[in-house]
């Protein structure tokens, strides 16, 4: 894949202030709303009416859709490796290429971690092996869908946003957990389909009240005594807020995750094993 954006690409060796300083640049840079040119329609619908979530990764080397119009959705998840010491001193991106709710390509990549965890500056410590792993693919994503924020970010700016300015790729984030922004309702127990505005507010560089994204709720326990958490889905770059919550529930059919993040993450997991051997 080409770089419409290389400038912006992530670089460890920028002093904090510096990295922030980008990722208020990656923000103006951002469209966060709809600006894509597939049809969000063949994603809402699956492939003709089938689960995606019969697709394992053992389909992985199964043909791909006879319609060469369906978007190519592409997940992407991170592992890590550790050194003798015990301490996490590589990252390994996992993305897996999926068309009509089947796999069609898997690619990963491991690179060194150049800077410790800091909350916020996430895709400069993973940036780079994320690109790797997909240029290393031989198709084009339509879509790319991220373990991690987009515009539910302290500068607007996470992870999602980051790679999708860079590549100029339509793009969402898929967080499990909320960074910052304060939901409009409560998001504990909340039914199946159920989303709740994310909105900003003093921990965000946007005006308070800026719709951020949402908390979205792809599946939940028939039980009154357990509950499954929602996940926070926002913008990452040319889509917007309610596309990115209509793909994220249309792709999620029988698990939390949507179905290429979720097949990202487990082969991540395998990348990661055969890396040790």
């Amino acid at each position: 894949m080409t770089e419409p954006r290389p400038d912006l690409e992530p670089d460890a060796d920028r002093s904090r202030e510096e990295m922030e300083t980008l990722q208020r640049e990656i923000a103006d840079a951002a469209v966060f709303e709809d600006d894509y040119p597939f049809d969000l329609e063949a994603i809402v619908r699956g492939d003709d009416g089938d689960d995606p979530a019969q697709t394992t990764l053992s389909d992985s080397t199964a043909a791909p859709s006879d319609s060469s119009d369906e978007p190519i959705v592409v997940g992407v998840d991170q592992s890590f490796l550790t050194n003798d010491e015990g301490d996490q001193d590589r990252a390994l991106s996992a993305v897996v290429a999926t068309r009509g709710g089947e796999v069609i390509e898997r690619a990963h990549a491991v690179t060194p971690l150049e800077i410790p965890y800091i909350p916020g500056l996430l895709s400069f410590r993973e940036g780079k092996p994320i690109l790797a792993a997909l240029e290393a693919l031989s198709v084009d994503p339509d879509l790319l869908l991220f373990d991690g924020s987009g515009r539910i970010h302290f500068r607007e700016a996470g992870i999602a946003t980051h790679m999708g300015v860079v590549l100029d790729v339509p793009s969402v984030g898929v967080a499990k957990s909320l960074l910052c922004g304060q939901p409009t309702e409560r998001t504990s127990e909340l039914p199946a389909g159920s989303r709740i505005p994310i909105e900003a507010d003093s921990n965000v560089e946007a005006p308070d009240g800026t719709l951020l994204g949402y908390a979205v709720q792809t599946r939940q326990y028939d039980s009154p005594n357990r509950y499954i958490n929602p996940l926070y889905v926002s913008p990452g770059h040319r889509v917007g807020p309610e596309t990115a919550a209509d793909v994220v529930l249309a792709l999620a059919s029988g698990y939390k995750l949507p179905e290429p993040v979720r097949l990202a993450d487990s082969y991540a997991t395998a990348a990661k094993a055969e890396v040790v051997e």
